[in-house]
């Protein structure tokens, strides 16, 4: 019978991992994949190359993990949106979103990928959920318990989130990674979202 893991050890794996991760962030993002090492890695990040060969097996499994896990380590909390009022519960969740993609950090991330997308092809498909996780879930059941009370009529949740998340993106993200120097005043990105709320409403509200 495998001996179960004490609440300690797992704690420790927990720790060494959040710590590979953020030592592997900054060393991709600072020399790029093909110069940085795990061996590197691992002397970043304060631990034995062994326990992370134990976590990550290649340096493609922790540069997927480390894209992958990126839209749940830039945001710590989704506001919960009220029942009841499908605006100002988009709203919300917008605004969050907007601020999620504010990060400097999401910026390189999703710079890097685009960099390694012929090495990573599989990344490719999940470019929409990179950096969206936590927004993305929270949306996804605000649509879903607005639908279910009657307060609007949405016949595909992954439609109507992508709908409204892309037209955060494309106003207050995409220009930014492709201009230098692109910003936006707090009024200009809150008018964005707001657009696209009402827009969503206008859509799906009944």
């Amino acid at each position: 019978m495998p001996r179960e893991i004490s609440a300690y050890h797992r704690q420790v794996a927990a720790d060494n991992r959040a710590a590979i991760l953020e030592a592997a962030t900054g060393l991709f993002l600072e020399h790029g994949y093909d110069r940085t090492s795990l061996a590197k890695v691992a002397d970043r990040a304060g631990v034995s190359k062994a326990t992370l060969f134990k976590q990550f097996p290649t340096k493609a499994e922790l540069f997927a993990a480390m894209v992958l896990g990126a839209g749940d380590s830039e945001v710590s909390e989704v506001p919960d949106p009220p029942a009841g009022e499908f605006h100002a519960g988009l709203l919300g969740l917008g605004m969050a979103y907007a601020e999620l993609l504010a990060q400097p950090r999401i910026t390189d991330l999703i710079r890097a990928v685009i960099t390694e997308s012929a090495r990573f092809p599989e990344l490719r498909a999940q470019t929409f959920d990179f950096g969206t996780l936590p927004v993305l879930r929270a949306l996804r059941k605000f649509l879903e318990a607005a639908d279910a009370r009657g307060e609007a009529r949405v016949d595909d949740f992954d439609v109507a989130a992508a709908q409204f998340l892309g037209m955060i993106a494309n106003v207050v993200f995409w220009p930014r990674l492709v201009h230098v120097g692109w910003s936006l005043t707090d009024e200009e990105v809150r008018r964005t979202v707001d657009e696209a709320t009402r827009t969503i409403v206008a859509r799906y509200a009944l």
